[in-house]
């Protein structure tokens, strides 16, 4: 079987080999640069039209473009940071209230069940009681151990970190910008006619599905925030904003959605004993569910034409095989293989 390989081809597997197994040791500690290659090539079209359109050289194009980015996130980031930070503390502040009203719901409750079984068997409800009395007490000792302000200070002892990790990103996307052309044209200049050709196709077909991905996602996810900030207006408009972003964010995320942050919400509302405020936060999350799974579809399907279920067997396989990050690299890895078919990189026509 091996003697039809050719030494090309055995070239191209080898290298591909060499690829997998350093991306392997190397993504991981690489997202800052690999964020700032994506976010480059996403603003790449707006440097572009704006060469074209004003006439500008690329060096100033990328430096308007690149300020308006960074004024946007400056602003957005600032305001979330504050509102995040302050509600954060505020609830550290009332953690002990808000095991103490835990406390007496579960008190109510055992009262309530005390008269309400008298006709079930002492055993089970003994049961039922020691049951809820431990996940009562791991509870508050969760939040009672991990909500203190030494802990929140310990978190924030971290930040130096996370700007080291942010100056890079935005260093490291502003070069981007600036040499996306000559990083194309020296990766075409190693390559032959036909197959720059081919991997131009396919590089013309991955952007278009890539970004019609994030395009998608980023269109789904402002009709959740603008949903979930006119519900959270009515239902909690103290938090409203500053919860409503937090939505907006892990909603971007595909799967994992805004059942995450109202759903424990919802529950924590009917612990404490507030009912109305329960219901309204589970109508919503119902509502935020039903938009998503009735607009996703149509959406997805419109912008990267992607099957769902070769999506969602993407997304599991790379967050098993590679964690959170092969979460995100498993549909991209997908989308990439059918552009190689696509342009005709990998043959895949056989018959058993």
């Amino acid at each position: 079987m091996f003697k039809y390989v050719t030494k090309r081809q055995w070239i191209l597997l080898l290298t591909a080999v060499v690829i997998i197994i350093a991306s392997y040791y190397l993504l991981p500690v690489s997202v800052p640069l690999i964020v700032a290659l994506i976010t480059a090539l996403f603003l790449n079209p707006a440097v572009r039209w704006m060469q074209l359109r004003f006439r500008f050289k690329r060096k100033v194009a990328v430096i308007i473009v690149f300020l308006l980015f960074l004024l946007m996130i400056s602003i957005i980031g600032t305001y979330a940071v504050t509102k995040m930070v302050t509600q954060v503390v505020h609830f550290t502040d009332n953690a002990p209230y808000y095991v103490k009203q835990i406390n007496q719901v579960v008190n109510d409750w055992e009262t309530s069940m005390d008269r309400y079984a008298e006709d079930l068997p002492d055993e089970l409800v003994a049961e039922v009681t020691s049951g809820i009395q431990n996940n009562v007490r791991k509870l508050t000792e969760t939040i009672t151990n991990n909500l203190t302000i030494d802990k929140i200070a310990i978190a924030f002892a971290k930040i130096p970190e996370y700007i080291v990790s942010l100056l890079v990103y935005l260093i490291a996307l502003f070069l981007f910008m600036l040499e996306i052309p000559r990083l194309k044209s020296n990766a075409y200049a190693h390559m032959t006619e036909e197959t720059s050709e081919k991997v131009k196709f396919m590089n013309a077909r991955l952007s278009y599905v890539v970004f019609g991905f994030l395009k998608a996602q980023f269109l789904v996810s402002i009709i959740i925030f603008i949903v979930s900030l006119l519900g959270l207006l009515i239902i909690t408009p103290e938090v409203a904003v500053v919860m409503s972003l937090i939505i907006w964010m892990i909603d971007f995320i595909p799967i994992i959605g805004s059942i995450v942050i109202l759903g424990p919400w919802s529950v924590y509302m009917f612990l404490t004993g507030d009912f109305v405020t329960g219901t309204q936060l589970a109508i919503l999350a119902l509502v935020l569910l039903a938009i998503r799974r009735t607009v996703e579809p149509k959406v997805m399907g419109r912008h990267i034409g992607l099957s769902p279920l070769a999506t969602l067997i993407a997304m599991f396989l790379g967050l098993q095989l590679m964690g959170l990050m092969g979460f995100i690299l498993g549909p991209l890895l997908l989308i990439a293989f059918n552009s190689a078919k696509e342009a005709g990189i990998i043959k895949w026509n056989f018959k058993i």
